[in-house]
């Protein structure tokens, strides 16, 4: 299960914050978590669920965005939203290049 490593490694981050910026409790964790990032959000939220029990972001939530699946083709440069098995721009039949889509980071943690 490897949610329970990203979880430890998102409570991390948010700890290193909260710690930097004196923060006494953390309230909110938002994740961007691209289409193909892999990450089952059930199991990260148990995972995460499980891990802040006694520390300060005990009462946080976790939020996340989905990111899609965007490519940009070889040969006219157009960006467009693709599905995981689209290989050729539709417009030129280019090779696509997945430039968005495999993110999975914290976008921003609210504290007090």
């Amino acid at each position: 299960m490897h949610e329970m490593a990203i979880a430890e490694g998102i409570l991390g981050i948010a700890l290193d914050h909260a710690r930097a910026h004196d923060s006494h409790r953390i309230e909110r964790i938002h994740l961007l978590l691209g289409e193909l990032s892999g990450v089952e959000t059930e199991a990260l939220s148990f995972a995460f669920a499980s891990l802040v029990r006694g520390t300060i972001a005990e009462t946080a939530a976790l939020t996340w965005e989905r990111l899609p699946l965007t490519g940009r083709c070889h040969d006219c440069g157009r960006e467009q939203e693709i599905r995981p098995q689209d290989y050729l721009c539709p417009l030129c039949g280019g090779g696509i290049e997945i430039i968005h889509g495999r993110e999975m980071r914290v976008d921003y943690i609210e504290m007090e």
